[in-house]
Formats: structure tokens, sequence, C-alpha cells
């Protein structure tokens, strides 16, 4: 009896001894992961100034959500979800500096998440590199603090991505849990893409739901399948309510986006590498071939750790994330008649795994003396590549801080010509213009056509009004008889009051 019970808490004492000593491997594998999302954070409000204006697609997000702007025109291809996320500080606070802080945190914890979920999949040094490398792309710097949604699709695909291979790796009831916990986030990951962009999740998911549907596991389809839906949901009744179904909504998207159909971007795309935020039309010089190279090579050594993988059998975790990269990719440098760089983030996401993996294969590779070159080669790969990285960042976060402070001038100049709130500007960049002025913006056609030029007069007889002309342009019929003046290279027409 004596011996029975010595024995019962000899094992009682292993077990907390061994649980004791999970806990801390536990950490100390979370720790590189969470030190990359960490830095990523720092480096994002060290290299991308909080004090930096919003830019216009960030303007219409975050317009939804105050109370301080009226809100500007919501296009067929947006969706809610950047509004959703910015609302917890646009919908009381005017500060920039405070939401972009609150964006990089966010972004830093989501990267943390994303990696995490594919804890088990591959090792904690992969994890952290693949962070890193993702986190270094001058794309992901300069939008992770920005009110955008692409950063977020890219998120969601990982977390997505991750726990449904978690899901389909846990059988047996002592993983009941985990399992469990991975459809969660299976579901999680795909709402969150389709709140931000709900085309972009579909085009991410199509590899995982023929993967599901050839394991035949049917809670993993519901969770995918769900997450979709939900997060698609709002999109979808907006689409019934304002456009007629979701075939119109679709339809008039593809107009908005230049129609939609074969139409090779990838040129766009290389272009767009310097640090262009739009690229269209997408004409000019291509960057200098330092600055495309690490986007040529991607492709090469995602398909090397696809090797890699095959090689020591455990393909499906590498070839998973590659198949959503290139779905994710497909209509970005296939189907649309112009480019950003921030289009692509989510494939770049999922390639990094891969990558990160080849990368951990070369610099180990080989027989020993040949070892210490292949490292040295590796860091100096990734040395050139943080080098051009931050050239191209730094270029872009002047242009853009430069360019919104123009809005900015141009809003002060209106306020001393007596436009002021309520009120109301057309014409070039009215968008932008009209958010820093405190103004609604209208036009009358285009992409952004929300009003009427008799709207426009009525308008006029009761707030202040103003039409915007760009260089080269001419001023709309309906205010050639309103006030000139020239503000830089603008010409504001501003209508008499009453």
């Amino acid at each position: 009896m004596a011996d029975g019970v010595n024995a019962i808490l000899v094992d009682g004492r292993s077990g907390e001894a061994a649980k004791a000593s999970r806990t801390p491997r536990r950490l100390r594998g979370d720790a590189p992961v969470a030190a990359v999302a960490g830095v990523f954070t720092l480096a994002q409000l060290l290299l991308v100034h909080p004090s930096m204006g919003l830019g216009w697609d960030e303007i219409v997000y975050t317009s939804q959500v105050t109370t301080h702007h009226p809100a500007a025109f919501f296009s067929a291809p947006r969706a809610r979800g950047v509004s959703l996320l910015v609302a917890p500080v646009a919908s009381w606070s005017a500060s920039t500096e405070l939401l972009r802080v609150y964006l990089a945190v966010l972004s830093g914890l989501g990267l943390y998440l994303a990696l995490h979920a594919w804890k088990g999949l591959f090792p904690s040094r992969v994890l952290a590199t693949a962070g890193a490398f993702f986190a270094t792309l001058w794309v992901t710097l300069f939008y992770g603090p920005q009110a955008m949604p692409n950063y977020w699709v890219a998120i969601g695909a990982l977390i997505t991505a991750g726990c449904a291979l978690r899901a389909l790796g846990a059988p047996g009831p002592r993983r009941a849990r985990s399992a469990r916990g991975a459809l969660w986030g299976v579901a999680a990951g795909a709402l969150l893409m389709a709140l931000m962009r709900p085309t972009d999740a579909v085009w991410v998911s199509v590899p995982l739901l023929v993967l599901v549907l050839v394991r035949r596991h049917w809670p993993l389809l519901l969770a995918l399948a769900g997450g979709l839906a939900v997060g698609g949901g709002e999109w979808a009744v907006e689409a019934y309510a304002w456009y007629g179904g979701l075939g119109e909504r679709l339809q008039r998207a593809s107009e908005i986006q230049g129609g939609l159909g074969w139409n090779i971007a990838v040129d766009d795309q290389m272009r767009s590498l310097g640090g262009r935020g739009l690229c269209r039309p997408c004409t000019g010089d291509m960057p200098h071939p330092v600055v495309t190279l690490w986007w040529l090579l991607l492709p090469v050594v995602a398909i090397l750790g696809a090797v890699v993988a095959v090689r020591a059998r455990r393909a499906t975790a590498t070839l998973v994330p590659l198949a959503c990269a290139v779905t994710a990719a497909v209509p970005y440098l296939f189907l649309i008649g112009y480019a950003a760089p921030r289009f692509l983030q989510p494939a770049y996401a999922l390639l990094a795994l891969p990558v990160a993996d080849a990368l951990w294969h070369l610099a180990r590779t080989g027989r020993d003396r040949w070892r210490p070159v292949a490292a040295t080669l590796v860091a100096l790969a990734v040395a050139g590549h943080l080098a051009v990285q931050l050239s191209v960042l730094v270029g872009t976060v002047n242009g853009n801080v430069d360019s919104r402070e123009d809005w900015a001038r141009v809003a002060d100049e209106l306020h001393r010509l007596g436009v002021r709130p309520p009120c109301l500007l057309t014409g070039h960049e009215s968008i932008p213009i009209g958010y820093y002025t405190g103004c609604s913006s209208g036009s009358t056609s285009g992409n952004n056509e929300n009003t009427t030029v008799a709207e426009i007069v009525d308008t006029a007889r009761r707030i202040p009004v103003a039409a915007i002309t760009g260089p080269g342009g001419t001023p709309p019929a309906y205010a050639r008889d309103w006030d000139p003046h020239h503000i830089t290279d603008l010409e504001i027409r501003v209508a008499p009051p009453g």
C-alpha cells in the first residue's frame, strides 16, 4: 500500500516536473517569433512617420466611422473590414499619430499570431525567418501602420492555412482540443480575409477547399466556408441593397478596376516595386535591377523550399502555402490592367515560409568545409535585401509625406477662401482634399460618381462649394462663372455665396 502511494507521489512529481519543463521550452520556442513581431512594430514607428497624413484609400475607409469628417464615397470593390479595424480609434479621435501607433501595434500582434498558427509545422527558426523576411519588405513596413486591407488579408491567409494544416494533422482523442482550436483559427482567419477583401479571400482559399474536399474533412470545410460566409456576408447584403445583386456588384467592381480579364500585369507589378503606391496607368521605366532582383528570385527560392520539403517527406506543410500564394497572386498578375505593390502582400506572406525553409537549408547544407561559405553567401544576400528594402521605403515615405502635406496646404488655402465645413468639393482629388478641408466630396462621373450637376448647383445655394481643376484641365461647365483662384498648380473655382 505504501509502495503504491509512493509511486503515485513520484509519478505526480514527475508529471509536474515535466509540465514545468515543457512551459519554458514553449516560451523559448515562441521567443524568436515574438522578437520578430516586436522589432516589426518598432521599425514601423521609427521608419514610417506616425504623423504622415492619411492617403486617399485610407481616407475612404476611415471616414466611414469618423464623426469629425463626412464619409467619402464607398465604391463597389471596397469592403468594410478596414473601417471596423480603425473604428476603436477613429470613431472618437482625429489624431493621425494615435491611429498610426494603434495600427503598428496591432499589425505586430497580427504577425505574431499568424506565425504562431504554424507552430509545430515548421521549426521556430524557420517561422522567425519567414516573419523577418515578410516584415522587412518595404511594402509590409509601409502599409503595416496604414488603414489598408491587404496586410490583413495576408495575416488572415497565414492563420487560415496554418490552422487548416494543424486541423488536418491532429487526429485521435488526445488531440481533440487542439483540433477544435485549429478549426476556430481557420474560421477566424477566413473571416478576417473576407471582411477585408472578399474576392481575395476566395482566391487564397481555393487550394484549401480542394485539399479539404480530397481529405473529406467536413468540420474543416464548415469552418472555412463558414468564416468566408460570415466575413463576406455584409458585402453580399450591401450588394443586394445598393447594386441589385451580387453579380451586379461584382460587375461594377470589375468596371472600376478597368475590366477584369486576361491581362498580363507582371511587368506592371515590377514597375511598382520602386515605391509607386498605385501604378495606373503603369508606364515609365523599370526600377533599377537591384530593386527587382529579390522579386525575380522569390519564386525560385520558394520552389527550392518545396523541393527540400518533398525530400524531407513533409511536403504538405510547404506545398499548401505555396499553392495558396499562387492563387492569391493570379488575379493581380494576369487578370487586372494595373498594379499596386500591396496587392501581392498575401502572396509574399505565404511564400515567406518555403523561402525561409530553403534559406536555412542552403545555410546548413554541404560538407563541413563548404558550410561556412554557404552561410556567408546567405548572410550577404540577407544584408543586400535589407539595404534595398530600406532604401525604397525611405523614398516612398518621403514622397507620400510630401503629397499629403500638399493636400493639407490646399485645405488651408480653401479655408482662407471661406470654404469651411459644412462644404462640398468636386473635381480633381476632391476626396483627399475634401477630407483635409472637412468637406464632403462629389463626382458626376467616373469611378466615384455619387452626385449630379443639378445637385451640386443646388448645394451651392446653401453651403460653400468649390470645383478643383488639375494641371492641364478645364473647369466644369457649371463652375465657369464661379470665382477663380490658383493654389499651387490647381485652379479652384468657388461658388458665390447664395
